[in-house]
């Protein structure tokens, strides 16, 4: 269920516009990022337990390059919405927070990047026919 990065020319007062397959169901309407996702923050933790098997809090931060506090308001969010699974646990006498993505955020994300990648290919083209 990718975003084709076939386009769709519509010829309208001498000028063309070009619109995402996904993106006719109403009048010059956009389709629309996840922005859940979009957020910075909260693409990089779900990009980096994309291609993780699991990170815990302090790898992620490290990761990220940010707070404790900003790290774990954005890893909630992703939590509520089911896009990913955060275990705490003792390792010793030490507290642990350890993250996975779940299916529902890899295809989250999977949909973002092919949305991306058909808004790039859209500006590509755009830029070839006005040559």
């Amino acid at each position: 269920m990718g975003v084709s990065p076939v386009l769709n020319k519509k010829k309208k007062a001498e000028r063309q516009i070009y619109t995402l397959p996904e993106a006719q169901k109403g009048p010059n309407r956009a389709l629309e990022l996840d922005r859940l996702i979009h957020e910075r923050i909260r693409l990089g933790i779900v990009s980096a337990l994309a291609v993780n098997e699991s990170l815990g809090f302090n790898e992620l931060k490290l990761i990220l390059e940010t707070s404790d506090g900003n790290l774990s308001v954005h890893a909630r969010k992703l939590e509520e919405a089911g896009y990913l699974t955060c275990e705490k646990f003792f390792e010793g006498r030490m507290p642990k927070t350890e993250y996975r993505l779940t299916e529902t955020g890899r295809k989250a994300l999977e949909r973002y990047l092919n949305h991306m990648e058909a808004l790039i290919q859209t500006m590509r083209n755009q830029g070839e026919t006005e040559e």
